[in-house]
């Protein structure tokens, strides 16, 4: 198994590209099986989450080939749909694959699925709506099992709550279905409107797009026209090297990014004391001559997001004075907390309440991941950690980072990844 180690105290300098969104990529993965055609993704991140979709789209027999961020992806040669245990239990996103299997060919099993240990994700919401559009569903042997001989019919769907996957599985869905589909209170965030984007390029007629009410009228089982396309790019990178330059008060650049996703977490920095020098496509952030507390409650897109949550913890230990970060999505999200605080960090929970004393004094230590951001936020703090920290378990950061170590090595960091 690998770990990291990192020699903490060194300033960053230089540029970082940001690869494509993981997040956006997982659920575009699962709507080619809609497609009538191969379908072509440019700027696909390789992290292990995007091999697990690609092999579950294979094990339900599509082929595809993936090189240089660039897979080609035939689904219309799917002949299974079912989708096994053994792929789902390592990541949550492949319950994705359930509204387009079930639309496309009326019935589908899909394990109930696995992923980073945050809390409660439960998937009844997918299932409700899907019962509203006609399916019948049943839950066997540790499988969501699903029929609708006839088709899915188009309905009114209204979340009790935002989800994102519930909101992109009901839109794939309604994408097949017969008649007008009405998503309420649906999920606005970036990787939710591509999705919409890419199904409306291909002939699915979607209004409201970018907005908390979806109107989708279904095609009647008729496959989409799919055109090829980009992914975006991964806002959660791109705010996790931001932090790696805050917090090592440092100038850098990153290079393919949208501004526009970055609202919440651009503002928040300048809230601490950053600078930053905004083009088209790049971003720099610019050393503060104070580093400001601040005050931080996760809530859905465009607010402040629960993956910049932890990155964000780790950065407010060299901020002066208290700082509140309150976690209102995900009940265990906190848990490398006990890990900073192993490192000299001073953090106390009260529930969903973390809080911070800043001006601390961090030293190297083994750390372990608990979960995707939570690695990141450890492999911060390491860096202005003062000796050798080791962060263990990083599987978990492979999951959601490109090459992290080979990124901030040429941003000057002392960073090594090596074998238990």
């Amino acid at each position: 198994m690998d770990y990291l180690e990192i020699q903490g105290g060194n300033k960053l300098n230089g540029t970082v590209t940001i690869d494509g969104a993981k997040n956006a990529a997982l659920p575009l993965i699962a709507a080619t099986i809609l497609a009538k055609h191969p379908i072509t993704i440019h700027n696909l991140p390789p992290v292990n989450d995007i091999y697990t979709m690609l092999k579950l789209l294979e094990n339900l027999g599509a082929t595809y080939t993936y090189k240089d961020k660039q897979a080609t992806i035939d689904a219309t040669t799917i002949n299974n749909t079912t989708a096994i245990y053994d792929i789902v239990r390592k990541m949550r996103a492949s319950i994705l694959t359930l509204g387009p299997l079930l639309a496309r060919f009326g019935i589908c099993e899909v394990s109930l699925p696995g992923g980073c240990a945050i809390g409660q994700r439960p998937i009844d919401l997918h299932l409700k709506a899907l019962e509203m559009m006609g399916a019948q569903i049943e839950i066997k042997q540790g499988y969501v099992i699903a029929k609708a001989p006839d088709g899915l019919k188009g309905a009114t769907i209204v979340f009790d709550k935002i989800t994102v996957t519930g909101t992109e599985n009901i839109i794939m869905a309604a994408a097949l279905a017969k008649g007008e589909s009405r998503i309420i209170n649906a999920a606005k965030e970036p990787e939710v409107v591509q999705l919409c984007e890419v199904l409306q390029d291909g002939g699915v007629t979607i209004e409201g797009i970018g907005s908390d009410e979806l109107v989708i009228y279904g095609t009647n089982r008729e496959l989409v026209d799919m055109k090829d396309f980009t992914v975006i790019p991964d806002r959660i990178e791109a705010g996790t090297y931001l932090c790696a330059g805050a917090i090592t008060n440092s100038a850098i650049t990153l290079k393919n990014v949208n501004h526009a996703h970055l609202v919440s977490i651009i503002l928040k920095l300048q809230e601490m004391g950053y600078d930053f020098d905004i083009e088209k496509e790049s971003i720099t952030i610019k050393p503060a001559s104070r580093i400001k507390a601040l005050k931080i409650s996760t809530t859905e897109y465009p607010g402040f997001p629960t993956d910049m949550q932890a990155q964000f913890m780790a950065l407010s230990l060299i901020a002066e004075g208290t700082s509140t970060i309150e976690e209102r999505l995900f009940e265990n999200r906190f848990m490398h907390v006990s890990e900073l605080n192993r490192m000299g960090a001073d953090i106390t929970l009260n529930n969903h309440i973390a809080t911070v004393e800043g001006d601390a004094k961090l030293y190297g230590a083994d750390v372990m991941a608990t979960d995707l951001r939570a690695s990141s936020a450890l492999v911060l703090a390491g860096l202005i950690a003062k000796g050798s920290t080791k962060v263990h378990r990083i599987y978990h950061l492979d999951r959601g980072y490109v090459k992290l170590e080979e990124k901030l090595q040429k941003l000057g960091a002392k960073i090594k990844r090596a074998k238990e």
